[in-house]
């Protein structure tokens, strides 16, 4: 009888499951799974996706873009893109959160200003930025001549076109992960803290051994995501230089919507989807594999 109720129960549980798990797991694999399959198939064929064909050509897609200079230097692009605005975001992030954690006036409200620029749409930020950065009649090309500096011509000059996108991407991100870091701050005991004080540590030896290591979750955790976001950044790139000059800010996400809407060249657009799939996986794992061990939970 007992082993007959055990069965009933699991049998129950496994139907709860089901029910609570499968329709998730279905929503996943149509939007997500498939359409992954789907690219990687695209990227063995040509396809104007116009025509209802499509033509399998094997490798050939695959042969001519990594074999061209472009695909290099887009990447190349990527990669200057993620490791700028990445880094920056962190350490400006961390920063900015160390500040709000003292005892200021007005620091609730600082930190509500701090985060209005994670939730504003890209596309407008962008605008904003680009009249900033105009170099005919923008506000910082204005103000720099006002003291006799010549400023640099940001989103048209190829040298300085990607550092523009960089500040822009930064500036909109950094409030939030301030706010994460702020929240990882609070949950450091203050009886550490003062307990390295007695032992005579200075500053920067409390932030190094009591700040860093208990940030170490927090900090992990928005690396893996930010690097991942930064890899999506699109609508900033799109409005302020739309890849260019030439192909200075066009990263692999650019320069697969270029192929694929622009275009019109699903074979390639497909190859640079899966390169950059991969890119991201790839990153992610080793994120997980080499640095998540060095974290300490507790």
């Amino acid at each position: 009888m007992q082993r007959q109720a055990a069965a009933r129960r699991n049998a129950r549980e496994g139907v709860l499951f089901c029910l609570f798990v499968g329709p998730n797991l279905l929503l996943l694999a149509i939007f997500s799974y498939w359409p992954l399959i789907q690219n990687a198939y695209l990227s063995f064929t040509e396809w104007d996706m116009i025509a209802p064909e499509k033509r399998f050509v094997g490798l050939e897609n695959w042969i001519t873009v990594l074999s061209s200079s472009r695909f290099w230097q887009i990447a190349l692009n990527s990669l200057v893109f993620t490791v700028g605005s990445v880094g920056m975001t962190l350490v400006l992030g961390l920063s900015l959160a160390m500040l709000l954690n003292q005892k200021l006036r007005g620091r609730d409200a600082a930190r509500t200003v701090l985060f209005t620029p994670t939730v504003l749409s890209g596309a407008a930020v962008a605008i904003v930025w680009y009249f900033i950065f105009d170099p005919n009649w923008g506000l910082l090309r204005t103000f720099l001549g006002a003291f006799g500096i010549p400023s640099p011509r940001w989103v048209v000059d190829q040298h300085w076109a990607m550092a523009a996108v960089i500040i822009v991407y930064v500036w909109k991100t950094a409030g939030y992960a301030a706010v994460i870091f702020l929240a990882g701050l609070q949950g450091i005991p203050r009886e550490l803290y003062e307990a390295a004080r007695v032992d005579g540590a200075g500053a920067w030896q409390r932030f190094r051994n009591v700040t860093i290591p208990g940030l170490g979750p927090i900090s992990f955790f928005l690396l893996v995501t930010s690097v991942l976001l930064s890899f999506q950044a699109f609508d900033i790139i799109n409005v302020m230089t739309a890849g260019g000059p030439v192909i200075a800010t066009t990263t692999l996400l650019y320069e697969y919507y270029n192929q694929a809407f622009v275009g019109f060249h699903a074979g390639p657009a497909a190859v640079y989807g899966v390169v950059l799939f991969a890119l991201m996986l790839l990153l992610t794992v080793v994120q997980l594999r080499f640095i998540e061990r060095r974290v300490t939970y507790s």
